[in-house]
C-alpha cells in the first residue's frame, strides 16, 4: 500500500521553488534597487515620480518572489547557474558593452598600467579597490546598488603581452562577468587604441540594467566615463574634476 506523505506546505514550497528564476545575488539586488527606486519615486510624484514608484514596485516584486516574468518569457533561468560564468553569460543572459578610446601613448606603456590592476580604481569611479592575490588572480571590491558593497574574485585567463588581456570572475562571486581589454597602434602613429569588450549579468537582472539607464549609470555610460578619465590620466598625469569650481 503507497501512502502520500505530501503536506500542503510542501506542495506550496515545491510550486514556489519551481518558479523561480532569479540567483540570490540577483533577488537580493532587485530588492535594494527597488527599495531605493520606489523612495526616489515617492519623493517626486509632482515630476513624474509615479514612473519611478512603479518601477521600483516592479523590482520589488521580483526580488520577493525571486521569479522575473522577461526571464521566464526568453527561456532564461540563473538560479543554480549564477555562480558559473559561462552559462551566467550565455546566449540572452549576458549584458555587452563595447567602447573604445585613442590615447597619445605607447602601446607597451598602456599595457604594462593596465596589468598593474590595482591601478584601474584610480580611474575606474565605481571600484573602490582591486588586490592582488596571485600572478592572475585578484580580488575585487565596487559600489553596488543601494549603497552596497559587492565583491569577486577574477582571473586573467587570456594574454598577450602588449595586445590583450582577457579576464573572466571566478566562482561564488557577487558579480559575474568576463572581458577583455586589447591595445592596438592606432593609425597614422597617433598613439594607441584601447578597446573594452565586457559582458556581465547587471544585478537586477535586464530590468535592472534598464533602470539605470533612466539615471544614466549603465555599463555603456560608465565605461565610456572609466575610459575617458584613463586618457586623461595617462597623458596628462591627473584625471580633470570640476570639483571646487564656480558653476557657469
Amino acid at each position: 500500500m503507497n501512502m502520500d506523505l505530501t503536506f500542503p506546505g510542501d506542495a506550496r514550497d515545491a510550486r514556489a521553488h519551481s518558479d523561480r528564476n532569479l540567483s540570490e545575488f540577483e533577488r537580493w539586488a532587485s530588492i535594494a534597487a527597488g527599495t531605493s527606486l520606489a523612495i526616489y519615486g515617492f519623493t517626486r510624484l509632482k515630476r513624474n515620480g509615479w514612473l519611478f514608484a512603479t518601477l521600483g514596485g516592479a523590482l520589488l516584486r521580483r526580488g520577493v518572489t525571486a521569479h522575473c516574468d522577461v526571464y521566464e518569457a526568453l527561456g532564461v533561468n540563473t538560479y543554480g547557474v549564477a555562480n558559473d560564468t559561462r552559462a551566467a553569460l550565455s546566449g540572452p543572459r549576458g549584458t555587452h558593452v563595447l567602447e573604445s578610446v585613442t590615447i597619445n601613448r605607447p602601446v607597451a606603456e598602456l599595457y604594462r598600467f593596465w596589468r598593474n590592476l590595482e591601478n584601474l580604481p584610480r580611474f575606474m569611479r565605481h571600484l573602490q579597490s582591486v588586490t592582488r592575490v596571485t600572478d592572475t588572480i585578484s580580488h575585487w571590491k565596487a559600489n553596488g546598488p543601494a549603497g552596497t558593497t559587492v565583491e569577486w574574485d577574477a582571473e586573467i585567463h587570456n594574454e598577450v603581452p602588449n595586445k590583450v588581456i582577457g579576464w573572466r570572475s571566478l566562482e561564488n562571486s557577487d558579480v559575474v562577468s568576463a572581458g577583455s581589454v586589447n591595445f592596438d597602434e592606432a593609425a597614422d602613429g597617433r598613439g594607441t587604441r584601447v578597446t573594452v569588450h565586457l559582458q556581465y549579468s547587471p544585478p537586477g537582472g535586464r530590468v535592472g540594467a534598464s533602470i539605470a539607464k533612466l539615471f544614466g549609470r549603465d555599463a555603456e555610460t560608465e565605461i565610456r566615463e572609466d575610459l575617458r578619465r584613463f586618457k586623461q590620466l595617462v597623458e596628462a598625469g591627473e584625471v580633470a574634476t570640476t570639483a571646487g569650481q564656480p558653476r557657469g
